[in-house]
């Protein structure tokens, strides 16, 4: 009994054709609730089979978001199912990523199913709106370009999203803006028209209500994202950010936070991870005004100086109490503030900070609160050269970079920077903050911290760079006196001596580095500096042995071989080492091998070779850690510019000379050639003496010339009177015959007129006569172009009436055959009409034939006898139609 149920139980369906059946159900159901038990019953599928479930209801799917989007119910179950097809269960045997990317296409291949979605999100229902975001979310992540393109050109599209912040549902407005903030990242054109929907004020509105930089969470740091992305080169929004007033807001929320930053009660310790990345996040955005070399760098400069942007950021990079992290972030966003402007640099030097480092030695009338109060740029020094901790080193970086900014392209205060230090090395007075005394006196032991000197190095290194007058200024700086017996030594000799000491005793590399850079810097370019080097001889020597002993690392052995390079490549036939000298010690002893190989492993070296790619700064893996940072970025661009120079340079032959950059082009110039110009030169002179003697003699000539020219032209200005006056006796002559041959003229034209006028008359007489003839011949011709008009009306009307009666004969024939046309149809029917009664009894013979059953034989042969007689009737009707067609 089982085994018969079982047998009469219908087939087992499978989730696919369930699917199927579903999708059939979706697109042919008219009722609306058939629809939702359709899709509810595909959403339970969704999950487990995304692909089936994709390739036969997607578009009902979407279709029913336009036809049913007055049902909350069902467009809230229709959006669920869409959005668990774009995150299926990873376990799923149809999961794949090819999934999002086909469901993003059938999305955006077409602008109506963007627009869909955008207009739900003007109703009021949690879910479609919430819905309609994630999904929107979902396409852009899978097809961000496409993407992008519809919404730009859906109408009130951004409008629609930039509104939905204002949404008091968190939920919602948390996603909205992080869309915003996926569809922006990329389109100027997008930025713009989110900009202009007020999305600014909106978003310092949403930071106020969330709690502003101190107190507001994660959503704080999306809203700064937003603005990031809507300010990121983008010059108009920039424009329009300042225009619009928000800068001032920015400044007030920048002011805010530092002034709940140094009240350390008002912000609760697990508020401060967050508060950090939020005072970090505003900075950055403050950044993204002040690019280098941007359009409009300078007057966001301007802006933010006249807000207190500075003033408020330069008191968060001072706060004993601020993250080390939001600190360096805050020292260069003042370096990018003042960088470039003369008048913000000059001003930034007044203002003050508190001294965090050495108390100052006299009581500050400015200090407040017990703290004393010290100029920012000795602040700056103090933070980058006395700061030993390797915690700070990314503060300390920044404030090197807020000094480099200070003096960049402002040679004035580079000129007082480098005054300013001179007067304290000599004096010998806060040594500990100089850069001169930093480099020049160290500790004979080596240097705790090697960063010390390393940032004096590369402080230095940007006071010199191309500056003619400070590096004479540098230049002028000595140690020793000689009139009292002891050995002058110059700075560019004090440097290399504490370089080659160094090296000796096997310092660390960032020391080395550090002056290796200074000189190769100060050298390049500068004869009188490559004479000042070489003035000191042991130190070519001590440069080879460091660079053969190959005790230092490749880079310090690189930068020894550059060194080299740029004294050899500079120095003169008048050097204190010869050039003819240098160059055997560097082809022959060093090896010109040896030169080009350790250039050449500097230049592959990872930390300069990917310098702008790798981190500068502290790892944060290992915070206690040296951090990994050898070179600055200034001298990174200047070595790779001139690598290929420097690697030449030991090719270059000892006579030829390389003076300094002419013209924009470098060329070698022979000493041998120079001489011998100048006997060439000589030689002319003594010409150019032989000549001037000659144009005095030649002078002396010309004057007799000029005075037999005078008697000449004096001799010819009497014959010329003469002249004149036989030409006047002429022309009277001349007179008299003109006279006579008027008259003779007058007599001649007389007669000619009358002829002229006898002639006239015998043309008249003429014209008339053949005027009457040609009036006769016009007479004969009218008369008979009217007899030609009577013929030719005559034949018109014969010929009409032939017309007549051909059109007769044709009407006549017409109707003839036109009746034959109407027989012709009749019998067409009329073999119709037997067409359909043999078709019918066709099929009663059919019918006898399947009640016939039982007798196969003669079935058969009743087919075959009918199948003839429908063959025939198919010829005959074929005959007919033939017919048919003849007649017609």
């Amino acid at each position: 009994m089982f085994g018969i149920l079982q047998a009469q139980a219908p087939a087992k369906q499978t989730a696919t054709d369930t699917i199927q059946t579903l999708s059939g159900r979706l697109l042919s159901a008219t009722l609306l609730e058939d629809r939702r038990a359709a899709i509810l019953g595909l959403r339970s599928f969704a999950k487990q089979y995304p692909a089936s479930v994709a390739s036969g209801a997607l578009r009902g799917l979407i279709g029913s978001l336009g036809k049913d989007v007055e049902d909350v119910d069902t467009v809230k179950v229709v959006l669920e199912t869409l959005l668990t097809l774009f995150s299926p269960d990873e376990t799923s045997p149809e999961a794949s990523d090819d999934i999002a990317l086909w469901l993003a296409d059938e999305f955006t291949q077409r602008q109506d199913n963007i627009t869909i979605l955008l207009d739900l999100l003007d109703t009021h229902d949690f879910y479609s709106r919430l819905y309609s975001l994630q999904l929107l979310a979902a396409v852009l992540s899978a097809r961000p370009e496409r993407t992008q393109e519809c919404v730009f050109t859906a109408p009130l599209g951004i409008s629609r999203l930039v509104a939905i912040l204002d949404d008091r549902r968190d939920v919602i407005r948390n996603e909205g803006l992080l869309l915003l903030t996926s569809l922006t990242p990329s389109s100027p054109e997008l930025q713009k028209l989110v900009a202009f929907e007020n999305a600014f004020d909106r978003i310092f509105s949403l930071i106020t209500a969330e709690g502003s930089l101190s107190q507001g969470g994660i959503v704080i740091q999306d809203c700064l994202s937003l603005l990031a992305n809507l300010l990121r080169l983008n010059v108009s929004n920039q424009s329009f950010f300042r225009e619009t007033g928000c800068v001032p807001k920015l400044a007030v929320l920048i002011g805010d936070a530092v002034c709940e930053q140094d009240d350390e009660e008002g912000v609760p310790a697990w508020a401060k991870p967050q508060r950090d990345k939020n005072l970090w996040g505003v900075l950055a955005v403050v950044r993204l005004f002040l690019v280098r070399g941007g359009l409009g760098t300078h007057q966001n400069q301007t802006a933010f100086w006249s807000s207190g942007i500075l003033s408020h950021v330069l008191q968060l990079a001072f706060s004993p109490t601020a993250d080390l992290a939001v600190r360096a972030e805050a020292l260069t966003t003042c370096a990018d503030l003042i960088r470039g402007n003369a008048k913000l640099q000059e001003g930034f030097a007044q203002l003050q900070v508190p001294a965090e480092t050495i108390p100052p030695p006299t009581p500050n009338p400015a200090a407040t609160n017990g703290v004393g109060k010290i100029y920012v740029i000795d602040g700056l020094v103090e933070l980058t050269l006395v700061t030993p901790s390797t915690y700070a080193f990314d503060t300390r970086l920044a404030a090197c970079e807020c000094i480099k900014a200070y003096f960049y392209h402002h040679p004035p205060i580079r000129l007082y920077f480098l005054k300013h230090a001179i007067q304290g090395y000599i004096s010998e007075a806060d040594d500990a903050a100089n850069v001169l005394s930093t480099l020049l006196t160290p500790d004979p032991a080596g240097p705790v911290d090697p960063y010390r000197p390393w940032f004096a190095a590369v402080l230095l290194l940007h006071l010199l760079q191309d500056d003619g007058e400070t590096k004479a200024l540098a230049m002028g700086i000595t140690e020793g006196d000689a009139a009292s017996g002891e050995e002058v030594v110059t700075m560019i000799q004090a440097l290399t001596g504490q370089l080659i000491a160094g090296l000796q005793r096997g310092q660390d590399d960032r020391v080395s580095v550090a002056y290796l850079m200074l000189l190769c810097a100060w050298l390049f370019e500068d004869p009188d500096a490559v004479n000042d080097f070489l003035g000191e001889g042991s130190s070519v020597q001590s440069l080879v042995h460091a660079i053969l002993q190959a005790r230092d690392g490749p880079i310090v052995q690189g930068l020894c071989a550059v060194l080299l390079g740029i004294v050899y490549e500079f120095s003169t036939k008048d050097s204190p080492i010869p050039r003819a000298m240098l160059h055997p010690i560097l082809s022959t002893r060093l090896g010109r091998e040896q030169y080009i190989d350790k250039i050449a492993r500097l230049r592959e070296h990872p930390w300069l070779r990917d310098y702008e790619v790798l981190h500068q700064g502290l790892d944060a893996a290992h915070p206690g850690k040296l951090p990994e940072v050898y070179f600055d970025k200034t001298f990174v661009d200047f070595l790779k510019d001139h690598f290929s120079r420097l690697t030449r340079a030991v090719d270059r032959d000892p006579g030829m000379e390389v003076p300094v950059l002419a013209n924009g082009v470098h060329k070698g110039i022979s000493r041998e050639l120079v001489d011998s110009l100048r006997t060439q030169l000589e030689d002319k002179n003594q010409v150019q003496q032989r000549l001037e003697q000659d144009v005095l003699t030649l002078e002396r000539k010309l004057g007799q010339e000029q005075a037999d020219h005078r008697r000449a032209k004096e001799t010819g200005a009497v014959e010329l009177q003469r002249l004149r006056t036989v030409n006047e006796g002429l022309q009277r002559h001349h007179e008299d015959d003109l006279t006579a041959v008027r008259a003779e003229h007058q007599r001649v034209v007389d007669g000619l007129e009358r002829q002229l006028r006898q002639v006239r008359d015998e043309a008249d007489a003429t014209a008339a006569r053949v005027r009457e003839r040609n009036e006769a011949e016009v007479a004969d011709l009218r008369r008979t172009i009217t007899q030609l008009e009577g013929a030719l009306e005559k034949a018109t009307r014969e010929h009409l009436q032939d017309l007549q009666t051909a059109n007769e004969e044709y009407t006549s024939k017409s109707a003839a055959l036109d009746a034959r046309a109407a027989r012709a149809e009749a019998k067409s029917a009329e073999s119709v009409a037997w067409a359909k009664r043999t078709a019918d009894s066709l099929q009663q013979a059919e019918q006898r034939a399947h009640q016939a059953e039982a007798d196969v034989a003669a079935k058969e042969e009743a087919r075959s006898t009918v199948q003839t007689e429908l063959d025939d009737l198919l010829m005959v009707l074929g005959d007919i139609e033939e017919k048919r067609s003849r007649d017609k």
